[in-house]
């Protein structure tokens, strides 16, 4: 059997709490203007590519980031729940003192699988969900070319999975919104990672500079200023 090949994107950008939403929108966040951008831009460099199978979370940032990179092919979108985006619980059950700290360095090295996201689900959980889908993806012959859209943490399981480094250099690795990652599966199952976080619409990052949990941090502040501070 010959090399197979996973195209692995995270969806584009959204904005977790558009409209003034209270808490982290977590399951239903919909791309915003640019994520759209980004996924179009995505499937600007897919377009030569043979895809032969689509696979997402389910999540509507991941299924509308698939349409857009597939462009006119006519291929199902497959729904993975095992796939979606590690869980948060609610940022209101975080000590204040603790908020910064808590969400900024949510991804950062150091992470245990005991270790809870936002006092959310656990990334042993995380793993373990991702890792099962992964193995059955794999053990499947019949593709040759996969797109993978998923989540900036479900990414980096399968990337630090890739790897062989696990949970300890989950904090080494960024997925800014609309990447691709291309990771070659061997016929004997081995991995081998030709690319990381590729943002075709940005490729040598000009302003991406805070990780993604510094701007959801930002994006939180921003939803929560008084209406006398705009």
């Amino acid at each position: 059997m010959p090399r197979r090949r996973v195209y692995l994107m995270r969806h584009g950008e959204v904005s977790y709490f558009a409209g003034g939403a209270p808490s982290l929108r977590a399951r239903e966040a919909e791309l915003n203007e640019a994520g759209r951008a980004q996924a179009a831009a995505a499937g600007a460099v897919l377009a030569d590519v043979p895809i032969d199978r689509v696979v997402t979370s389910g999540l509507p940032r991941s299924v509308e980031t698939a349409r857009l990179a597939m462009g006119e092919r006519n291929l199902p979108i497959e729904r993975h729940e095992a796939l979606v985006e590690i869980a948060p619980g609610r940022l209101t059950d975080i000590r204040v003192e603790n908020l910064v700290d808590t969400v900024t360095k949510a991804f950062s090295a150091g992470i245990s699988a005991e270790a809870r996201f936002l006092a959310g689900e656990t990334f042993g959980s995380l793993v373990e969900r991702v890792l099962g889908c992964w193995q059955a993806l794999v053990g499947d012959p019949s593709w040759r070319k996969l797109l993978v859209v998923a989540h900036g943490g479900v990414n980096r399981v399968l990337l630090t999975h890739a790897f062989g480094s696990g949970l300890a250099g989950f904090g080494s690795l960024e997925q800014d919104p609309g990447c691709i990652n291309i990771v070659d599966v061997e016929p004997d199952g081995r991995l081998l990672v030709r690319l990381v976080n590729f943002t075709p619409d940005n490729a040598l990052k000009n302003g991406l500079e805070l990780t993604t949990m510094e701007r959801l941090f930002v994006e939180y502040l921003e939803s929560h200023k008084p209406a006398s501070q705009g």
